[in-house]
């Protein structure tokens, strides 16, 4: 497992400023009590959305201090996001930062997606892995977020260059009353459809992350089917939408 990206970082005093990470997260007990704990460092609150784990991911985020909220069943990443955006609603957070339980990326760099929200008013930071410029990340991974992100920047007005990321940090000032629609992987690439309609500020950083290459995710082509479905879905509705007018 090999980092693809380091820098420094100053960490950012928020005290005006409500900060909220919510880590979603299946079956990641050997990784989120970590993640717990330094995500607390910049963070008011931290809450562990549990997506029907059955490996011990409850007791390790709760002996943490995180708060958690617990799934019954294995609903998807969309449901996951779904619940952390209600939370961050229900708490009036000023700013909610996601990022996954996977271990995928590195806590300690919150505050390179904090900063532009923080000090520049941008709607949304996302983490770019591809910024960094790596070369570690997984060739099949590699391979499918780039086509899906290619089929997202055909024609947009906000293109990106890591549309899959899962690691956010949302002005809730421009996303408090958002609400989503996609149950799965799709619903990355629905939040940006929904701030480009809101005209929300975007923001790339490069940030690093780190990649088991003993596991291999035997869903992945379920999930790029699904995610590229939901591209084409948009598009259509796009443009049946111009043509209306």
């Amino acid at each position: 497992m090999q980092k693809t990206f380091t820098q420094p970082l100053v960490v950012q005093k928020h005290e005006k400023h409500n900060v909220i990470t919510a880590i979603p997260c299946y079956n990641t007990a050997q990784f989120i009590y970590n993640i717990v704990i330094k995500a607390k460092e910049y963070s008011d609150e931290v809450v562990v959305i549990d997506d029907g784990s059955s490996d011990g991911t409850f007791e390790s985020a709760q002996s943490a201090g995180a708060r958690i909220i617990r799934h019954k069943v294995n609903l998807g990443y969309g449901e996951a996001i779904k619940s952390s955006f209600r939370y961050a609603q229900k708490r009036k957070a000023d700013i909610l930062v996601i990022i996954d339980g996977d271990g995928q990326h590195d806590p300690d760099e919150i505050p390179l997606l904090l900063n532009p929200v923080l000090k520049e008013h941008v709607d949304l930071t996302i983490g770019s892995r591809f910024l960094a410029h790596s070369k570690t990340m997984p060739s099949y991974r590699r391979f499918g977020i780039l086509l899906i992100t290619t089929l997202w920047n055909l024609g947009a007005r906000i293109r990106v260059s890591d549309s899959q990321s899962g690691f956010r940090a949302y002005n809730m000032k421009k996303f408090m009353t958002m609400s989503f629609n996609e149950n799965d992987m799709g619903i990355s690439i629905e939040i940006i459809e929904k701030a480009r309609h809101l005209n929300a500020s975007i923001r790339e950083v490069p940030v690093s992350c780190t990649y088991d290459h003993t596991r291999i995710d035997s869903n992945a082509l379920s999930h790029g089917i699904k995610v590229a479905f939901t591209v084409l879905k948009i598009r259509v509705m796009r443009f049946l939408t111009s043509i209306a007018k």
